[in-house]
């Protein structure tokens, strides 16, 4: 953990009680942060000290740091993630930065806050296994440091709520909106000369346009002042779980699970741990209309954030792009506004150059050698893209059994 801590530092942007981070709408800030938790420093710092002790998880080898690792780009770049004891889960772990700026927590929206999102890892038996949120706190109750700190940020002794509102308070400051990206619109709106990006060259230009037209990616992923990261915040069934499951049976076995014992601890565990997982949003809504439904993600700095999709199956932004040019996996819950797009090659090129426009100037370099990396994997996949379903020479629901 002392690496990621150095590294740290020089990342991170202070966050303001009262000014919301760059680029973010003051409203929105506002109606984001709980009235319970409103920013101070001694919070940040609790909650700093929090998200990286493995004392948080029940044989102390697990804390968010390990599965949100600032030299990972505060993932852990698994196509899913490791608990305690090894055990893995079946789903990916997104990103904590940013993640204050999103509607909703977890790849199924299950948790309404980041001050949720962080308690809920902690009784999870796969992740960090504590039986209770009350036997977490107990594991550090008698640390004189955090007592301190505890009675400094929040007026009590260690408990849980507390410590999901200190990692909340914290996670506030892992915002990440300074991209090629932004210069680029800035200079537009300034009409200044676009064309003078060496960060933002012809080919993001032009990954630009297809974005907001051909491509439709804004569609699902807006990007404007009010909302920055590029999500609608909704839940869209794109053809990824379909795959593998049959979601009728699933469906149906899974609502019998959720009878027997309906707390959200179980749900927690059978989101993570199971083939349930695969029925992304229904697990909560327990609507068929959202079987295989995945909320948006963001796409700041999506380029160092992979591999993708809720799955982790996808393994460069080539593959992400492709799989849309298709018209995703045909299925019966598929989102109305999955189609092919037509794409061609050079076209695929130039949204992914946008992509990785999306990253944030603190992490250039990564950004650089990851662009490398995952273009080297597309030259390995690109033999294999079926470009009959990209221009509807075929039609996808005629090639299922």
């Amino acid at each position: 953990m002392s690496t990621q801590l150095e590294r740290l530092e020089p990342l991170r942007a202070l966050v303001s009680p009262e000014e919301p981070p760059a680029r973010v709408d003051r409203r929105m800030w506002q109606s984001l942060t709980p009235s319970d938790n409103a920013l101070s420093a001694v919070r940040v710092e609790l909650g700093k000290k929090l998200y990286f002790d493995t004392r948080l998880s029940k044989d102390n080898t697990v804390a968010c740091a390990t599965c949100h690792d600032v030299t990972r780009a505060f993932t852990d770049l698994r196509k899913t993630s490791e608990g305690i004891g090894g055990q893995e889960g079946k789903r990916n772990a997104p990103t904590t930065m940013n993640a204050a700026l999103l509607s909703s927590q977890f790849w199924d929206g299950r948790e309404a806050s980041v001050e949720d999102q962080a308690r809920m890892p902690i009784i999870n038996p796969i992740e960090m296994g504590f039986a209770s949120g009350e036997a977490a706190a107990m594991a550090i109750a008698g640390d004189p440091e955090y007592r301190r700190l505890f009675q400094a940020a929040y007026g009590s002794d260690p408990n849980y709520g507390d410590i999901g509102r200190a990692i909340g308070a914290f996670e506030r400051t892992l915002i990440f909106l300074d991209a090629p990206l932004d210069a680029f619109l800035a200079s537009k709106k300034q009409s200044a000369n676009p064309e003078k990006h060496q960060d933002f060259g012809p080919d993001a230009q032009r990954g630009w346009l297809l974005f907001n037209g051909k491509a439709r990616c804004v569609a699902c992923h807006p990007l404007n002042p009010v909302n920055p990261i590029g999500s609608d915040g909704r839940f869209h069934n794109i053809g990824v779980a379909a795959k593998h499951q049959n979601f009728e049976a699933l469906a149906v076995e899974a609502l019998r699970a959720l009878k027997q014992d309906p707390t959200q601890s179980k749900l927690e565990e059978l989101a993570v741990a199971t083939d349930f997982s695969e029925l992304g949003r229904f697990m909560v809504t327990k609507n068929y209309s959202d079987i295989g439904a995945f909320r948006s993600p963001q796409l700041r700095n999506v380029g160092i954030t992979g591999p993708y999709m809720h799955d982790g199956s996808m393994a460069s932004l080539w593959d992400v792009i492709d799989h849309y040019n298709k018209g995703g996996e045909a299925n019966a819950y598929l989102d109305g506004g999955i189609e092919a797009l037509d794409l061609s090659e050079s076209e695929i090129d130039d949204l992914v150059a946008l992509l990785f426009a999306m990253t944030d100037t603190r992490f250039s370099a990564l950004n650089a050698a990851e662009m490398q990396r995952q273009r080297a994997l597309s030259k390995e996949s690109r033999p294999n893209r079926d470009t009959e379903l990209a221009t509807r020479k075929k039609i996808p629901f005629d090639q299922r059994n």
